[in-house]
């Protein structure tokens, strides 16, 4: 008997992207590489099977383009601070770790009681049970001083737009001049939930319309630039195995995929 899984609806939804990332590290070529989302499937006691259409490779490709947004930031600052906001089962430290780096992975109480069962801590690897939307966990992750990379994948589309708006102002103005990575869905993505096969299998729906990320910069960001399936970074997308290559290029300018935005914003409240 594998571990139990005792979530929320929102937490819920960190089960699909894990389940993407394994059953991409099941084939080969894979995008990912990522066993050990395996090891993490075959150890929690979940139906995983009813996750399934492009949702899941789409959380794949996802990934690698986020990974790619932490890649530059480590490129130019290799011993700077990252931290994940919502960081669900994510492997990504494993993935990135340059050996210098500071992490921190921040998520709500009952999805790190899971996360805790599987990670530890280490001495440039901390994980914080909190919410994005409090300020708990500004200092801890500010004591090393440096540069500083907050990103949060495919969390905020799952609250009210005041709410998102709200916390968007609260990073800018307590972390200036600071690198934020995160994704906007618009109007058409949002209709169409109820039609993807990975949203009928859990009860969580996605809340916050953004049909264009420029329009946040009103809240303390700056855009620096904005991403779909279709437009990966370019070493991203030589490494993109040629079946996701093919499919972003026949499917990726599609009208409910060229909506789902994959952005990369700098904090500059004034």
């Amino acid at each position: 008997m594998g571990e139990s899984v005792s979530l929320g609806a929102i937490q819920e939804t960190l089960l699909i992207p894990l389940y993407g990332r394994a059953e991409d590290a099941r084939r080969q070529p894979s995008v990912l590489n990522d066993r050990r989302a395996i090891e993490l499937v075959e150890a929690i006691d979940y139906d995983f099977t009813k996750f399934r259409g492009p949702s899941l490779s789409g959380s794949v490709l996802r990934a690698a383009i986020f990974d790619e947004y932490v890649r530059g930031f480590l490129r130019e600052h290799p011993e700077g601070t990252v931290v994940d906001l919502g960081c669900g089962l994510s492997t990504r430290f494993d993935r990135l770790d340059n050996g210098r780096l500071r992490w921190f992975d921040l998520d709500v109480e009952d999805t790190m009681a899971l996360r805790r069962r599987f990670f530890q801590d280490g001495d440039r690897y901390t994980m914080i049970s909190g919410s994005l939307f409090d300020t708990d966990w500004f200092e801890p992750v500010t004591e090393r001083p440096g540069p500083l990379f907050l990103l949060s994948e495919a969390v905020m589309l799952y609250f009210p737009a005041e709410r998102v708006h709200a916390v968007l102002r609260q990073l800018a103005t307590r972390f200036p001049d600071t690198p934020l990575a995160f994704d906007t869905g618009g109007q058409l993505m949002m209709k169409s939930q109820d039609r993807n096969p990975v949203f009928q299998a859990v009860s969580a729906r996605m809340q916050w319309i953004c049909d264009d990320p420029a329009t946040l910069e009103v809240h303390g960001l700056r855009l620096r630039e904005s991403r779909t399936f279709a437009q990966p970074q370019p070493a991203v997308a030589r490494e993109w195995p040629f079946k996701y290559r093919a499919i972003a290029k026949l499917f990726g300018w599609a009208p409910p995929v060229t909506t789902y935005k994959l952005n990369l914003f700098i904090t500059d409240p004034a």
